[in-house]
């Protein structure tokens, strides 16, 4: 477990917020409650400097910052971080980060300033060599049985505690070999709950070698390049891929699964550590 000195997560934001609707069904009306999900501005800062602005759900911004400064490069190890405060601000919260001066140094030399939208990977990025990071070929030994992958995301559906309220947001997980879900996080933007997840293990000390990144989205490169990044070895998705993430994951050496749904999930790289697969002679590929 790696120690920080973490402020209380609870601020005078709420994840979600009830608001009144008006409802219409078969041709009648009626004004009603309801729970929308909530998505705040949050503003990472690095020694001082303000590096990004992303729109994300106001719960677990420490995980938050921690994984997001993981899959961007930015830090190597939760230790690089030397202290983390959070400011409430009347347009949003400010993340504050104060990192080791060799990561620092490291970050302004590729810096860039990144106002993001839900859901937005690229706002900000000032050259296309800033797109594609040098990352090392995934070396884990993860292997997960197609039926535990299956079982994993039977659990994450009924684990979904804000997307049952709002219906608004994704969730990412970290499954163990057996299926079994070992943790969770939600955010109303896919990337976000992945560097949450991310951060929270990192935090945790849990072992990033065994087990698989199951994500209730669909696989972008980004998803793909933060996953591979951290040297997890499974990333499964409810939804589809796309192009790139099929490319990037191969030359990564990351097993990419895609439309995992109830019964099915298609393997679009990486499928040595997925077992349990035979063909239509029963013969495995």
């Amino acid at each position: 477990m790696i120690a920080l000195p973490m402020p209380p997560s609870a601020t005078r934001y709420s994840a979600v917020e009830t608001v009144t609707v008006r409802r219409w069904r078969d041709g009648l009306a009626a004004v009603a409650s309801d729970v929308a999900a909530a998505e705040v501005p949050v503003c990472l800062e690095f020694n001082g400097v303000s590096h990004a602005v992303m729109l994300a759900s106001p719960a677990d911004l420490e995980d938050f910052a921690v994984g997001f400064s993981l899959t961007e490069g930015i830090i190597d190890h939760p230790r690089d971080i030397h202290d983390l405060e959070m400011e409430e601000r009347c347009e949003g919260i400010a993340v504050r980060l104060s990192i080791a001066a060799a990561r620092f140094h490291r970050l302004k030399q590729r810096r860039r300033s990144m106002v993001g939208r839900t859901g937005c990977g690229l706002c900000g990025t000032e050259s296309l060599s800033q797109v594609f990071r040098d990352i090392a070929p995934v070396t884990s030994g993860a292997m997960v049985e197609a039926s535990a992958l299956q079982n994993a995301f039977t659990d994450l559906a009924a684990n979904q505690p804000m997307q049952r309220l709002t219906g608004a947001t994704h969730a990412a997980a970290w499954a163990t070999p057996d299926g079994a879900l070992a943790l969770i996080r939600e955010d109303v933007g896919r990337h976000n709950a992945l560097d949450k997840l991310i951060g929270a293990m990192a935090l945790a000390g849990m072992d990033v070698g065994a087990g698989a990144a199951v994500v209730t989205s669909r696989a972008s490169y980004e998803m793909v390049q933060k996953t591979a990044a951290m040297g997890i070895g499974i990333l499964a998705a409810i939804s589809a891929p796309t192009v790139l993430a099929i490319r990037m994951a191969e030359s990564l050496n990351l097993t990419l699964v895609g439309f995992a749904r109830h019964n099915h999930h298609v393997l679009y790289a990486g499928p040595e550590r997925i077992g349990g697969h035979v063909n239509s002679e029963g013969v495995a590929p």
